[in-house]
């Protein structure tokens, strides 16, 4: 693995303990240039994964707890008149950063949800018609809360589709938990995270990642188990083209994490279910038949043959 990767994965690791997996997915996110949905209950350490890799990477963090008071310009900024220079200033909302927390986004409403929309895809912010960039790399980390639905506003499918993953920390372990509470109860583990690399190195990291070799048949592989989910009788919304590119990207991603020089079909396993279950959705039958998304992203990743990439 690079070097900077294993420590960025070590020290967020002092905050975020017993959940490597996770850490490594996240970070495999962030090499690929996408954004992340956190689907999980409260009090397991969402936001303080997000700020483990803020501190970790040096970047600009910023959180927004999203509640249904929360406006489109809290988020994308707006523009004020300037009495002295009799010109109207843009003030920056909370997306001018590097890593965003948007913290239970379907607890606003959707048109502050969709406010996200341009700056997730394009990473640009619009204002009364003056387009500003924001800083790179930029990273949306998205939570949502699977219980207490009550006055929640389901993401649409256009904005669950520019989630490049959607992940799960879950519980930790029985020893992981008797070491958070052993390492909280005089120290917060955030302070002793160091800085390991800044936004130069991580977009570097990101050109290196793409530069990483794709076989023909593997560029097959993903497309043919994208078109399954669309062709699945248990599945009325399958994978879009744009979740084929974050497939290739993230798996490109993930072996450049673990030091390989091209793809292999077993990359493209470890991070299809990833891409998949926020994208797939699921017909009347398949509540009949008892089947929920990891059982059938299972099934299609058995009924799809390997290409052997070695000829």
């Amino acid at each position: 693995m690079n070097p900077t990767l294993h420590r960025i994965e070590t020290e967020v690791g002092k905050a975020i303990l017993g959940k490597e997996e996770i850490i490594r997915k996240v970070l495999t996110v962030i090499i690929a240039g996408g954004h992340i949905l956190l689907e999980d209950i409260p009090g397991v350490g969402k936001t303080t994964l997000a700020l483990a890799f803020s501190k970790a990477m040096d970047l600009k963090f910023n959180r927004v707890q999203f509640t249904p008071d929360v406006v489109p310009s809290d988020i994308t900024g707006f523009t004020v008149y300037n009495k002295e220079s009799g010109k109207l200033m843009y003030r920056p909302g909370a997306a001018m950063c590097n890593i965003l927390l948007a913290d239970e986004i379907n607890r606003t409403s959707s048109k502050t949800q969709s406010s996200l929309l341009e700056v997730m895809q394009e990473g640009n912010i619009t204002v009364d018609g003056r387009t500003t960039k924001v800083p790179e790399p930029f990273i949306v980390i998205a939570t949502q809360n699977p219980i207490g639905t009550a006055g929640t506003q389901m993401l649409p499918e256009a904005q669950l589709d520019r989630f490049m993953v959607q992940l799960s920390i879950g519980y930790p372990d029985e020893k992981a938990e008797i070491d958070i509470l052993k390492d909280r109860r005089r120290t917060d583990p955030l302070q002793s995270i160091e800085r390991v690399a800044g936004a130069q190195a991580i977009l570097a990291m990101r050109s290196q990642a793409k530069e990483i070799y794709v076989h023909d048949r593997i560029y097959q592989y993903v497309t043919v188990l994208c078109r399954r989910t669309r062709q699945h009788p248990l599945i009325r919304l399958g994978i879009s083209p744009r979740g084929a590119l974050s497939l290739t990207a993230m798996a490109q991603a993930w072996t450049y994490l673990h030091g390989r020089e091209f793809v292999t079909p077993q990359d493209v396993q470890d991070v299809f279910p990833d891409i998949a279950r926020h994208r797939l959705m699921l017909s009347s039958k398949a509540n009949v038949q008892s089947k929920d998304a990891e059982t059938i992203i299972g099934e299609i990743l058995q009924s799809v043959p390997q290409p052997d990439v070695r000829k």
